[in-house]
């Protein structure tokens, strides 16, 4: 859906309130966007119909039929680009409670994308893992490079070991293979796993405990340039019954997979969920998702300074609310700017906080990872969506 003429959006600076007004020329619009510059809901009216729950309810003021983009600042054209589609490319609705949910990695050599299933009752529980499987992206291109209208490509699911249970989190490559971050269930420990990803699958704990105690359940992760991986520990766990009542605080941590050293980095958190760097490691980004149970409480990524000896989080800050839903998996491009799935889809902003835009799916996404350059797999529960954009991811690899 493209809009006739010349919208007037902001140019924010810092605060959008004192920013300077640009012009969008609406031929550099993407089919498959809509502009909503800020000013244009900025005031609503005494007798509009104003969102209740932001959990339930969704913004779409132009209400397109998703996925689509939506556009609040100019910056958002260099992203997106002239051709830039959101389609839908897997579809599965056999799974207990979502088929491609969480811990999405590409691994390039083979040009596969693997994810893991729902990490919720039912799927997931007490007495039982969800799946990880993966569907290859030259299937994917090649069905884009022949027009096909309904894309919906073949996914295989992976045969792991029983040390492997619950899996939230994924990144990597590292050292040619993938670093999980699982809840464990029931009395079997929250870990941190090398996994390989070719056949048969090898796994290998690094960390199961903190000076012997569990962690309460693993949830995110990522590996800073440092070559140390840090992770987030929330009571999600035990709050969706798989886990039994935490016995450490919420917390984010570090590991050094060289000295086995294990440290906490960062606190004051509900339910810290998403964790991002910058592309030079210098600024990490976490999400605190405690609004999920109380939408009242943080639905809030948090940006920080670390620090280049200590690797301690400093300086916190909040760098944006979320308006939908609670922040979940957080990606960084290679420019800085955040992604940051959502109870929408996903969640786009520059550096300094503003938003640029979203990738509006019309449900709630858990996260989300490039697949190359100018693809971001999109993960929403029964579906998977393919956005090409103009971008390249900022993931650190090792």
């Amino acid at each position: 859906m493209v809009h006739p003429g010349v919208w007037l959006i902001l140019s924010s600076s810092f605060v959008l309130s004192h920013a300077a007004a640009a012009l969008i020329d609406a031929a550099k619009i993407p089919p498959g966007a809509v502009s909503i510059p800020p000013l244009s809901f900025a005031v609503l009216g005494q007798n509009a119909t104003f969102r209740q729950n932001g959990f339930v309810q969704q913004f779409n003021p132009t209400n397109t039929t998703p996925p689509f983009f939506q556009i609040f600042h100019s910056d958002f054209l260099d992203i997106l680009g002239p051709k830039a589609t959101v389609r839908t490319i897997a579809v599965n609705n056999t799974f207990a409670s979502g088929f491609a949910f969480e811990a999405p990695f590409f691994n390039a050599p083979t040009n596969e994308i693997f994810f893991a299933s729902s990490v919720f009752v039912p799927e997931s529980s007490f007495t039982h893992s969800n799946r990880i499987s993966k569907i290859n992206m030259t299937l994917v291109e090649k069905a884009l490079a022949a027009n096909v209208a309904n894309i919906n490509i073949p996914f295989e699911t992976l045969s792991l070991p029983e040390t492997v249970q619950i899996t939230n989190g994924a990144t990597g490559p590292f050292e040619g293979s993938f670093v999980l971050a699982t809840r464990g269930r029931g009395n079997l420990p929250s870990a941190l796993v090398l996994l390989n990803p070719n056949a048969p699958n090898n796994a290998t704990v690094l960390l199961d405990n903190f000076f012997g105690r569990q962690f309460d359940s693993m949830n995110d992760l990522k590996i800073h340039p440092s070559g140390n991986i840090f992770f987030t520990d929330d009571s999600l766990g035990f709050i969706s019954d798989q886990k039994p009542a935490p016995l450490l605080p919420s917390q984010v941590y570090m590991f050094d997979p060289e000295s086995g050293l294990v440290r906490m980095v960062a606190d004051n958190f509900v339910i810290p969920n998403g964790i991002a760097f910058s592309p030079d490691g210098k600024i990490a980004y976490i999400g605190d998702s405690a609004g999920v149970t109380n939408q009242t409480l943080p639905s809030t990524v948090y940006a920080y300074d670390v620090d280049s000896k200590t690797f301690a989080f400093n300086n916190r800050r909040v760098f944006v609310y979320i308006d939908s839903g609670g922040p979940d998996g957080i990606q960084v491009d290679s420019k800085g700017n955040v992604y940051v799935a959502s109870g929408d889809g996903v969640q786009i902003f520059r550096k300094d906080g503003v938003l640029l835009g979203k990738i509006f799916i019309g449900s709630n996404v858990a996260n989300m990872a490039f697949a190359g350059d100018g693809k971001l797999i999109v993960l929403a529960n029964t579906r998977i969506f393919l956005a090409q954009i103009d971008a390249k991811s900022g993931l650190t690899t090792q």
